[in-house]
C-alpha cells in the first residue's frame, strides 16, 4: 500500500509552485524552499556563487536587517538554515504556527529583494566567510578533499558536475559585485522555487499564504535549460594516489550511475548497498570481518539530474594490510555481484534498510518538507514521497544484477587513494 501523506499543489501566477501537506500532529509549520539552482548551474571561472549566495540570503534584504532573518524567528523558538548542492539551495525553518507568516514574509523579501543588500562590504564579508568554511572542512581535515577530487575524476572537466559546491575561491576572489548580482537575478525567482508548507495549516491557508507574501513578485528568473544527456560509464580505470599526512590509507572507489529517480538508478543504488552499504555487505563481511584488513567499508549512491549520478565505496585500511590488495577485493566482489546478481537475503536487506530510512526520514516534519520540495522540484512530483517504496520495492535481482554489469564494472572505477606517505615518515 502506498503511503498517503496529503499532498496539495498549486502554482501562482508567476510560476511559484506550492505544495502543502497539513499535519495536525504538533501547533508548528515547516517552511521549506528549494531554488532551482546549485552548483551545476555554474560557469567556468564563476564557480561557488550558489554557495556564496547561500550565505548572502541572511545578510538582510530591503525589509529585512543583516542577521534579522535568525534573530527574529529564533525569537519565536524557530530553528531554520539553509544548503547548497550540486542541483539545488533550499532554506528551511520551522516555527510555531502563529511565526509562519513572519516566515514567509522574510522568505519572499529576501527571494524578491536580496540585491538592495548585497553591497560590497558584505560581499567581502562572506567571501571571507566562505574561504574559512573551505579551509575548515576541507583543506585542513585529513581526506577533506577527497571526494572533491572524486569528483573531477569522475566527471569530464566540461561537465556541471566537475567542480564541488564550495567552488574555487580564485574564482569568487575574481568576482565583482555586478558578477554576483548578475548570477541572482538569472536564477533567483519564483519561477524557479518550490515552497512547501508542512504543518498545522489547511491547505487553502497554506495557498492563501504563499499568495499574500509571494504572489506580487515577478517571475523574474531565466527558465531551466534542458538537463544533459545521460554520460555512460568511464571506459578505463582512473587512478589518482594522494600520499600524505593522514591516519591511514583510505580507498575511494567510484562509479558513474544512471540519473536520479529511474529504476535503473534504483537498481544500481540497491547494487551499492549489496556490496557495501549494510552491516551485512559483502565487503564488510569479508574486509572487515573476515579478513580484518579494513577498519571500516562505507557506500553510497548520490542521484541527481543533470546527465549523470555517482557510486562510490570507501575503504579504511587496517595497519599493515596492503591497499591494492583490498582493491583487488573490491573488484573480485564486483565481478561476482555482476555475475551472480543479490541473493534473495541480499535483496532484501538492502530494500529494507530503504524503507527503514525513507520512514525514519518522513516521521520527521522537516525532512518530510525536504523531500516533498524535492521531487516537486527536481523530479515534478510530490506525490513520490508517497510512492517511492513502491518503486524500489518493484525492482527485481536481474535489474540488480544488470545494473551492478553495466555500471560498477571494475574496467569503470575511479580509485581516489589518500594513502600514509612513508617517506614522511621515515623523516
Amino acid at each position: 500500500m502506498p503511503l498517503d501523506y496529503p499532498i496539495h499543489e498549486r502554482t501562482l501566477d508567476n510560476g511559484l509552485r506550492v505544495v502543502v501537506s497539513p499535519d495536525s500532529s504538533v501547533p508548528v509549520v515547516t517552511v521549506n524552499l528549494w531554488v532551482n539552482v546549485g552548483s551545476r548551474h555554474e560557469s567556468p571561472g564563476r564557480t561557488g556563487f550558489a554557495h556564496l549566495f547561500e550565505h548572502l540570503m541572511f545578510q538582510g534584504s530591503r525589509n529585512v536587517a543583516g542577521g534579522e532573518h535568525f534573530t527574529r524567528l529564533m525569537a519565536e523558538g524557530g530553528r531554520l538554515n539553509a544548503t547548497t548542492w550540486f542541483d539545488r539551495t533550499n532554506y528551511f525553518e520551522t516555527v510555531p504556527k502563529g511565526a509562519y507568516e513572519l516566515a514567509l514574509w522574510m522568505e519572499a523579501d529576501r527571494h524578491g529583494f536580496l540585491l538592495d543588500a548585497v553591497t560590497q562590504a558584505n560581499l567581502d564579508n562572506q567571501r571571507d566567510v566562505v574561504k574559512e568554511e573551505k579551509r575548515q572542512r576541507y583543506d585542513n581535515v585529513p581526506y577533506g578533499k577527497a571526494l572533491i577530487e572524486v569528483y573531477a575524476a569522475v566527471f569530464p572537466p566540461e561537465h556541471p558536475y566537475h567542480h564541488p559546491t564550495i567552488g574555487s575561491m580564485e574564482d569568487l576572489d575574481a568576482a565583482s559585485l555586478e558578477d554576483v548580482h548578475a548570477f541572482y537575478r538569472r536564477f533567483y525567482g519564483p519561477n524557479t522555487t518550490v515552497l512547501t508548507l508542512v504543518g498545522d495549516l489547511t491547505a487553502e491557508e497554506g495557498f492563501a499564504a504563499a499568495e499574500r507574501y509571494f504572489g506580487s513578485l515577478p517571475a523574474s528568473a531565466e527558465p531551466p535549460r534542458t538537463a544533459l544527456p545521460q554520460l555512460p560509464p568511464i571506459e578505463g580505470p582512473v587512478r589518482v594516489d594522494r600520499p600524505g599526512n593522514v591516519p591511514n590509507d583510505r580507498l575511494h572507489l567510484a562509479f558513474r550511475l544512471p540519473v536520479a529517480n529511474t529504476t535503473e538508478f534504483f537498481a544500481a543504488s540497491l547494487a551499492v548497498d549489496v556490496l557495501g552499504g549494510l552491516t551485512t555487505s559483502r565487503l564488510v563481511q569479508r574486509l572487515v570481518r573476515r579478513e580484518q584488513a579494513a577498519n571500516s567499508v562505507q557506500a553510497h549512491a548520490m542521484g541527481f539530474v543533470d546527465g549523470v549520478s555517482l557510486g562510490f565505496v570507501v575503504i579504511d585500511v587496517a595497519e599493515g594490510h596492503d591497499p591494492d590488495a583490498l582493491e583487488r577485493a573490491v573488484l573480485e566482489e564486483l565481478e561476482g555481484l555482476a555475475q551472480e546478481g543479490p541473493t534473495e537475503v541480499e535483496l532484501e536487506s538492502a530494500l529494507a534498510q530503504s524503507e527503514r530510512g525513507w520512514l525514519s526520514a518522513l516521521a520527521s516534519q522537516e525532512e518530510r518538507a525536504d523531500l516533498i520540495s524535492q521531487h516537486a522540484l527536481l523530479h515534478g512530483d510530490p506525490h513520490l514521497v508517497n510512492t517511492y517504496l513502491d518503486r524500489l520495492r518493484s525492482v527485481t535481482a536481474r535489474q540488480v544484477q544488470d545494473a551492478a554489469a553495466r555500471w560498477l564494472r571494475p574496467s569503470s572505477r575511479v580509485v581516489v587513494a589518500h594513502l600514509v606517505d612513508r617517506q614522511e615518515d621515515a623523516a
